[in-house]
Formats: structure tokens, sequence, C-alpha cells
């Protein structure tokens, strides 16, 4: 520990307090402005759409108990890969965190392969907004006008999808995730709406006439359990949008970051236990994918299909946002360029994290120059709006993107870059914690505070490090299951 002995005693203080102000200036490079309340509500946002709707059914082929369990290990397993990416960020500069960044300095030749995959899920997703508007809304004007099909455009789903557009790409044109916190607000507000109306009828019990079956431990069918097990794993996904909000959050202290990542999964899966539960109880084994259509018509399910179309429409530029950011790394990807940047006298690979570097593309929205910017953004809202337009269902296509890449940014691409970029021979590792160990020495105010920190950090940080390999072995596993389950339903479908 001899290589820890910045402790604040006689002529070490001065030298502290220039290390301090070094850190400060290095923060002031990229000061970020988003508070801890709207970083929780746009990554809230992010992970809760429309798969709260087929909660219901996925607990009816599991089972209540296994159901519930499932949804926490989902939520728990999501949450960790959150971690991860937070522990990931403080290894570069402030601000400048991306899965671009991570990957040039961990496996560079992979970092437009791993950006790319990026890219196209969020693509997709977006697209499957759209194409949500374009299928709910004639039934919403339907529900509002039982004439309205006297007016043929008004349910036309190819009218709706342009109309909503022209909402959209305004909200698609911010740079930042933080100008989107107030239509997550609102989007917010649409799905507690329909968790109300689920609670709701459940109190009223006005479906038992309806209701099938209901399993409390049993479930349907290890087939069956396999087939919902992707639905709820990729219901968590919101890992694309997690290095906008740590780079954009004025206070990126790891008690706070912990604390959105905490906060955000441990809303959501309130939610998919609530609506899971409640829905299952009212309809039991009858219940459908969307529990929405199931209702009686009526004003309030009106308003619930209303309700999701507005909140996928304040969702789909949440994934341009990280779509636009992949899209324009894999533009600025050259081979080999760590390796010229990297290693060039002066410049240690430790440097070229920590430091501003001009060598290296962020990878971050406001760091895009503003043609660029607007000609990538163009070109995402042109080909998703040709694709909602041209395609009336993704549900396969979708099947397959989640299973790749929901997958590989949610375990596998966090548990492989804290994995490499935390090695014990790696210069990023033996840099970082050693001015971790000097904060905390600063904090405890003693040597012994100082080796007490610094033998339970090794210890803590030895054990991240095997179950951030796990998490990337969990998740290839995950994808593989996912993969075998929509291949093999494919192929019974044919």
């Amino acid at each position: 520990m001899s290589s820890y002995s910045a402790i604040p005693v006689n002529g070490d203080a001065p030298r502290i307090g220039r290390r301090r102000a070094k850190s400060s200036l290095k923060d002031q490079h990229f000061a970020g402005q988003a508070s801890w309340i709207s970083s929780n509500i746009n990554l809230v946002n992010t992970i809760v759409g429309a798969g709260t709707l087929a909660m219901p059914l996925a607990m009816s082929h599991m089972g209540i108990v296994l159901g519930t369990v499932v949804i926490l290990w989902a939520g728990t397993t999501a949450a960790f890969g959150l971690y991860l990416q937070s522990r990931c960020a403080r290894y570069l500069e402030r601000g400048t965190a991306s899965f671009f960044a991570l990957s040039q300095i961990t496996y560079p030749n992979a970092a437009v392969l791993f950006d790319a995959a990026i890219a196209i899920k969020c693509f997709g997703v977006g697209v499957s907004y759209l194409i949500i508007i374009g299928d709910l809304m004639p039934g919403v004007v339907r529900g509002f006008n039982p004439d309205a099909d006297a007016v043929p455009f008004l349910v036309d789903r190819h009218f709706w999808v342009t109309a909503f557009m022209l909402v959209v790409i305004p909200l698609s044109f911010l740079r930042r995730l933080d100008s989107l916190k107030y239509t997550s607000v609102v989007a917010l507000m649409s799905i507690s709406y329909l968790v109300v109306l689920v609670v709701y009828h459940f109190g009223k019990g006005d479906t038992k006439a309806d209701r099938g079956v209901i399993r409390v431990v049993k479930w349907a069918s290890l087939t069956a359990t396999l087939q919902s097990f992707p639905v709820i794993v990729f219901a968590y996904t919101c890992h694309q949008n997690m290095f906008s909000i740590l780079n954009e959050i004025k206070d990126n202290s790891p008690r706070r970051t912990t604390g959105v990542i905490v906060g955000s999964i441990g809303s959501a899966a309130s939610v998919y236990v609530l609506v899971a539960i409640t829905g299952y109880l009212s309809f039991g084994n009858a219940v459908q994918g969307n529990i929405v259509g199931m209702y009686i018509p009526s004003v309030a399910s009106t308003i619930a299909k209303a309700a999701i179309v507005i909140l996928v429409m304040f969702s789909y530029p949440l994934q341009v946002h990280p779509c636009r950011a992949s899209v324009d790394a894999v533009l600025r990807w050259q081979p080999n360029s760590f390796k010229r940047t990297g290693n060039s006298p002066g410049n240690s690979p430790s440097r070229s994290a920590l430091l501003p570097s001009q060598s290296q593309p962020s990878a971050r929205n406001d760091s895009i120059g503003e043609m660029r910017f607007a000609i990538i953004t163009t070109c995402i809202i042109i080909l998703s709006y040709i694709a909602a337009m041209t395609v009336s269902s993704l549900d396969k296509v979708l099947a397959y993107v989640g299973s790749t890449g929901s997958t590989s940014i949610s375990f596998i691409l966090p548990g492989l870059f804290y994995y490499k970029i935390s090695a014990p021979d790696s210069p990023l590792h033996q840099r970082l914690p050693k001015e971790d160990d000097e904060d905390s020495d600063d904090e405890e105010g003693g040597r012994g505070g100082l080796l007490s920190q610094g033998l339970g950090s090794a210890w803590r940080k030895t054990i991240l490090r095997k179950l951030s390999l796990a998490l990337a072995i969990y998740g290839i596993c995950v994808m593989i299951v996912c993969l075998g389950i929509n291949i093999f339903f494919t192929t019974v479908a044919h």
C-alpha cells in the first residue's frame, strides 16, 4: 500500500489541493446540467413502454410466483448492467462516455460492430413505435366517433403515421436527452393511466365472467415459459441511453448515478409486477397479449389506447437519440485508429481515455457538427417513416433484433467492457483506483481509514470483475435461448 500514501498530513495537503484543483478543472471541461429527477424520468420512460401490456400474458405462462421472480430477476440483471456502465464511464473523460468510446479503449477493432448493432436495434424499435401509432389510432377515432368510417382518411393508418411524424420530428432534432424530460413526464402520465385502468378493473371485478383458470405456482409449460422470458428481459432495455444520462447529469458521483439506476429500475419493476398480477387475476389464462384491448369498449378503454399512442410517440425520440450517436460513430470509424493515437509517444491509453483528446471521436450527440447532425437525423427519420408506411408488422424482425441487439447492450457489452477495463494489468485500472483511494483517504482523514478502505475496495473490485464476466456469459446464454425460441416458433408457424 506504499503507492497509496497520499495522507493529508504535513506537506501533503498542498499537493492534494493541487490534485483537487486539477480534478475540478477536468470536470469543468464538460459540466452536466440534468438533474437527478429528470435523469430518472427519461430513463424510466426509456424502460417502460408498450411491453407493459404484455406482462399479464407472460405471467399466465409462468404462474404468479415464477412470473414475479422472473420480473424481479430481469430487473436486477438489467440494473447490474447499468451499474457496470456507470463504473466504466469513470474511466473516460467527463461527458464523453459512449459505447464507442469504451470500445476504443477495450476492443477498438470491434467498435464499429458494437455501434452498428445499437443503431439497428434502436432504429427497429423506433419503427415499431410508428407502426403501433398507425395500428391504434383508427380504433381510437372509432371509439370517440362511431361514424368515423364515413371519413376514410380518419381510419387510415398511413394518415396517422404521417400526422404523428409532424410531432416527433422536432423532438428528434433535440441534441440533449435532458431536453425530452417534459415529454417523458407526459409519457409517464400515460403509462400511469394504463396502470390505474388495469388496477381499477381488477378492483371492480367486472372481468370475472370472462376469467379463466389462474395459476399461482404451476406454469403452463417449459416452451410457453421460454417464449415469455424474452418479453420480460427486453422490457428493461434502456442501456442505449444510459451513457447520455451519465454525460448530462449534473452530479455524476457514484451515489447519485447508482440512485438513478435503482430508482428507474425499481419504478419499472413495480409497474411490471403490479400490471402483471392485477391484469392476470382479472382475466386468468384467458388473458391476451394486449390487455387493454380485452376490456369492454368504453371511453376509458379508448383513452387507454390513446395513452399508448402518446407513450410510444414520446418514446420515439428516445430511440433516435442513441441511434444517431451510434450511426455517427460508425461513419467516423477507421480501422486501427486507436492504435495510432493510443500508442503514440507520450500518449498512453490511460491519458487518451482520461484526458481530453481530439483524435478520438466521442460519439456524443452534442459533439456532432450541425450539418452532420441534421443529415443523420433526417436520414433516420425518413427511413423509419418509409419502413412504417410499407410494413404493417415487424414482430418477427423485432424479435430477432431484440434477441441480439437488446441482449448485447444490456448484458454482454457492459460485462465485457468492465471485465477488460478493470483488469489488474490494465493502465486504466492502475490509474483510476489510485485516484479513488486518495479521495477515500481524504474523506476518512487517516491512515487506518485508508488501509481499511483500500483492502475493502480491492476485494469489492475483484468480486465485481468476476460478476461482470458472469453477466456477459449470462447475456450470451440469453441470446442463444431467445434466438432459439424465435427460430423454433418461426419454423413451427411455417
